[in-house]
């Protein structure tokens, strides 16, 4: 390892010449700058941007109390929170003009009689092919971000040829989620 320095110009360098060195020369460089030896199954690109990460956390400081308090965090409860559906809430989906309505149970998704453990295997069921659940719901952005209202966004057609659900205007198209409705019995 080079030098210690908290010179921008000298760390950028260091890290430069991280590029240059072979797997066994970067699980040197890992057990030289962690104290420990690297992971088995660590790649080099991993490697190598695990080192740089540690040059300039040494460098020029790490995380804040704040940043790093979240991190465990989410370390400790095994990622960030999931959308908790409630059971009876109806999902509704028009694709390739047919209508598909699929109900939660505490169990799991309920889709024409058949309880399934994820809303990824009724759209894999729906289309034949593989699809994220969450994202073919419009539960999720295609990146996995929640899905957000756009009060301004006119009824487009997707790219797989469907539509939102007859009924809902284009604010709705993103909220497919719909809360169960009972007939009140006289």
């Amino acid at each position: 390892m080079r030098g210690h320095s908290t010179n921008p110009a000298a760390i950028e360098a260091e890290i430069a010449h991280l590029r240059s060195l072979a797997l066994d020369a970067l699980r040197r460089h890992w057990r030289v700058i962690f104290g420990r030896p690297p992971p088995a199954d660590l790649s080099k690109d991993l490697l190598r941007r695990m080192i740089a990460y540690r040059l300039q956390e040494r460098a020029f400081g790490g995380l804040d109390r704040e940043s790093l308090r979240f991190l465990h965090g989410l370390a400790r409860h095994g990622g960030s929170p999931r959308r908790r559906l409630k059971p009876g809430t109806v999902l509704v989906r028009d694709y390739q003009g047919q209508r598909y309505t699929v109900t939660v149970v505490s169990d799991g998704f309920d889709w024409q009689g058949a309880t399934y453990p994820s809303l990824s295997a009724i759209a894999r069921a729906i289309t034949g092919t593989a699809w994220s659940g969450p994202r073919f719901f419009a539960l999720a952005r295609g990146n996995g971000a929640p899905a957000r209202r756009n009060k301004n966004a006119s009824a487009r057609e997707g790219r797989d040829g469907s539509q939102p659900a007859r009924g809902m205007n284009a604010s709705e198209m993103n909220t497919a989620s719909l809360p169960l409705q009972t007939a009140a019995h006289a």
